[in-house]
């Protein structure tokens, strides 16, 4: 309790606290983006080898025993480990940023390179959740802007990777932007309800109109629901902050990515970091946006 007086009380502890604590936060965020989509991969093999059991009888031993071998990663208990050489990682090789630092960003056992992207997610969320914390200050909304900003992370890296949005991400925070719209902490219920249905219906609507006049696809499901979330956070006026934003990070970060990578013109591009995006910003920045279109363009 007089810690959290302390924290309320001291700007500069509750931004250092926020700092360290969400680098461990980011830390975790790694062993989800790394591990949720094996979990996804692991259960559609699953649901497969079910099925081919069931419509071949003559491989139904050979396919049972491999799915009693093939077992489903943890994404919370299992230890952490060295992708190439299966080393465990011990508990001082294991500290957000420090680690990577001591290390000289290589294994201790085998010397292979580890990836900058777990160190940068790590520095990521420390700094985007003290900014939060910073704007909303000690408050119920900086809680749930944390939260909100540490989905964002996950679906953002996991739809870069694999090109999908898992649904327990997307829906999940979907029904709670819902349900914090009860304590009326961004938005009120109504406001939320109308913010996810149009969130949802405007991307649905402009994917069809995309695939009708081009005959491709545009765009995933998981990209309307992702959107649909952040109406439920942040109401309706927000949506349309969202699509802007969105689509001006898309079109300045993709036409970096292109030009680095000429080779990858036919490649398709997540639109779910840049919703993700979007989103952040319009939970940071969003009304100030909309008060300054209002008075650019006169309607204020």
């Amino acid at each position: 309790m007089a810690l959290l007086q302390a924290l309320e009380q001291s700007l500069p502890a509750l931004l250092i606290t926020t700092f360290v604590f969400s680098l461990l936060v980011g830390s975790f965020l790694n062993v989800v983006i790394y591990r949720y989509p094996k979990s996804m991969e692991h259960e559609w093999t699953h649901d497969s080898i079910n099925h081919l059991s069931d419509s071949y009888t003559e491989l139904k031993t050979t396919l049972e025993k491999y799915k009693q071998e093939v077992k489903p990663p943890s994404i919370i208990w299992a230890r952490s480990h060295c992708q190439k050489c299966n080393h465990q990682i011990k508990a001082w090789e294991n500290i957000p940023v420090i680690s990577f630092l001591l290390l000289r960003g290589k294994c201790s056992n085998c010397k292979t390179k580890i990836s900058n992207r777990y160190w940068l997610i790590e520095l990521l969320t420390a700094i985007l959740s003290t900014y939060v914390v910073y704007h909303f200050g000690w408050s119920l909304q900086s809680v749930a802007a944390l939260f909100l900003t540490w989905y964002l992370i996950a679906i953002s890296m996991i739809d870069f990777d694999t090109m999908v949005i898992p649904d327990s991400f997307s829906l999940s925070l979907l029904w709670l932007g819902l349900f914090i719209s009860l304590w009326v902490i961004f938005i009120d219920s109504e406001a939320s309800i109308k913010g996810a249905l149009l969130g949802y219906l405007l991307l649905w609507s402009i994917f069809w109109l995309f695939k009708l006049l081009t005959g491709k696809e545009g765009m995933g499901y998981g990209d309307f629901k992702l959107l649909a979330a952040g109406g439920a956070w942040l109401g309706m006026k927000s949506v349309g902050v969202i699509v802007i934003m969105s689509s001006v990070a898309g079109a300045v970060i993709g036409s970096i990515y292109l030009v680095l990578n000429k080779n990858s013109r036919n490649k398709p591009i997540p639109f779910g970091p840049y919703l993700a995006v979007g989103t952040w910003v319009a939970m940071i920045w969003g009304e100030n946006i909309i008060n300054w279109y209002l008075n650019i363009s006169g309607l204020n």
